[in-house]
């Protein structure tokens, strides 16, 4: 078994796949047999290793924004190392301290849920309304596993075309890191911008975009 995506030149093998699904709808004949977006028998190819899977069925498991928390001490048990950069600092609604530390400082913290994406269901502490932050405290308190906080991290800015002309707008550079036995940081990476004026909040589907990501050799401009 393989996997072969449909061209105008002809059936093409597929080696690896980069899949934008939720695993259930993944593959009809092993998960949810009503998915229409899914590919039949990808499954099946995956475990004969005949197809790749850039984000194997469970990886899902490290969108959870409080296993983020727990990445230096899975560095240190796993590697047997020390994390290099050092995490944002985190707090953990269902730790009792740390939810009583949010809970007091909503007005000064981004809030997120655990399991949400794309920029949605967060609470901006510095520019929330009051309104807003006695709703995430109740929230916090109904389900605090779902809820962590950080601080706010003050982002770059560059110039940017707006209706108004150029104008800074926030931004945050995502550099893409290929896993293997040497790890290889690729050239460049996706740069995405907040559009609004003064928002913190890149996602595209929060009305962010991108920018052109230009990598300088500073030792061969000298």
């Amino acid at each position: 078994d393989g996997c072969y995506m449909r061209t105008i030149y002809g059936p093409k093998r597929v080696d690896v796949i980069y899949r934008r699904i939720d695993d259930l709808f993944l593959d009809p004949e092993t998960f949810n047999a009503e998915s229409v977006v899914g590919v039949r028998g990808l499954m099946r190819a995956w475990t004969r290793g005949t197809v790749a899977l850039a984000n194997a069925p469970g990886a899902g498991v490290a969108d959870d924004k409080v296993v983020y928390a727990f990445v230096p001490d899975m560095i240190r048990y796993y590697l047997d190392q020390h994390p290099i950069l050092p995490n944002v600092p985190s707090y953990l609604c269902f730790r009792e301290k740390d939810r009583e530390h949010v809970l007091a400082h909503l007005d000064e913290l981004v809030v997120k849920p655990a399991n949400e994406s794309g920029g949605y269901g967060m609470l901006i502490g510095p520019k929330s309304t009051r309104a807003e932050r006695e709703q995430f405290r109740e929230l916090i308190r109904a389900d605090p596993r779902n809820y962590m906080a950080q601080p706010v991290i003050t982002l770059s800015t560059a110039p940017t075309l707006t209706d108004d002309g150029l104008e800074p707008r926030h931004l945050d550079l995502r550099p893409f890191i290929l896993s293997r036995d040497d790890p290889y940081v690729t050239t460049g990476g996706l740069t995405r911008v907040a559009l609004v004026k003064g928002s913190l909040v890149v996602n595209s589907s929060q009305g962010g975009g991108s920018k052109d990501t230009w990598v300088v050799d500073v030792e061969d401009a000298a």
